[in-house]
Formats: C-alpha cells, structure tokens, sequence
C-alpha cells in the first residue's frame, strides 16, 4: 500500500490515504496529457486502461487529490475547469479564441496578496492570476486572410450590368 501525504500544517480527514489503481493511473494521464486536462478528458484517457472507471471516480479523486497539494485545479473565467499536475503557485494563458490553457514560466509575483491586505476587509486565502491572448494556431488563423474564389468579383459586376 503506498500512502499520498499532504504538506498541509493541519491535519484533515484525507490527511493521508491509500494510493488505489485508478488514483495511480488518473494521476499517471494527468502526467502524460497534454495541456491543462478537464475532469472529462482525462476519463477518456483513464478509460482506455481501465475500462471499468467512472465518471464520478475521476471527479471524485481529482478533488481529493487537489484538496492534498498533489494537482491543481484551474478555474479560469468562463472556462470548464481543469487540472494541471504541477501543483506549485504558478500563473496560467487561455486563450481567448479556443480556449487553450498554458503555464507561464515566470515566478510568482511576490508581495500581491500582502499588498492587498490594507485595502480589503477580507482574509486572503490565496489568488489565481489568469492571462488572456490568442494561441500560435489561433494566431496563425486569424492571420491567414480567408481565401477568395478566383472571378467571383468579376461575374457579379458583369451581372449588375
């Protein structure tokens, strides 16, 4: 039996917990998946090595997992939630055209959440920076003017004529 233990200072219930086959292969897809998975993407990729899985079994153990400092959950403004399995303070690209998710190699910006305490009543728990652009496929697209039919132009001014 292998035991998950969280670097959490508090002590919780899933403070520790069993390593079962579908954690092990759900975090070894979650590993190999390209990008930033959703909870339906990776039961794609679990279900084609162990067939049995459910939906509510990837969900379920993505949570707990994330709970422990394992993975990552990534909420990012109006987009279906994913996971990332670098699970570190880190900063995050969408873009804005389909939605592709990707990490930023830059440091967290130290300080943010100290320099917000004066000015807000609440109690800080943590924060998501979220960066908004256009992917170098979306990119290219949109560069690429749309291509014409040769004469279309031609035909119709010789009709209206």
């Amino acid at each position: 039996m292998v035991t998950i233990m969280s670097n959490a200072q508090a002590p919780s219930p899933r403070a520790s917990l069993r390593m079962t086959r579908q954690r092990q292969v759900i975090l070894e897809e979650l590993h190999r998946a390209p990008g930033h998975p959703t909870a339906d993407e990776l039961y794609a990729r679990v279900r084609r090595r162990l067939p049995p899985t459910s939906l509510g079994t990837v969900y379920r153990n993505l949570e707990i997992l994330s709970e422990l400092g394992i993975v990552r959950k990534v909420e990012l403004g109006g987009a279906q939630r994913r996971w990332d399995s670098r699970a570190e303070q880190h900063y995050h690209v969408r873009c804005v055209s389909c939605g592709r998710v990707d990490d930023v190699q830059v440091k967290p910006l130290p300080g943010v959440q100290g320099a917000l305490r004066p000015v807000t009543e609440c109690e800080l728990l943590g924060h998501r920076l979220e960066f908004l652009g256009r992917c170098p496929r979306c990119r290219h697209e949109a560069a690429t003017p749309q291509r014409r039919v040769r004469g279309t132009r031609a035909k119709e001014d010789t009709h209206g004529a």
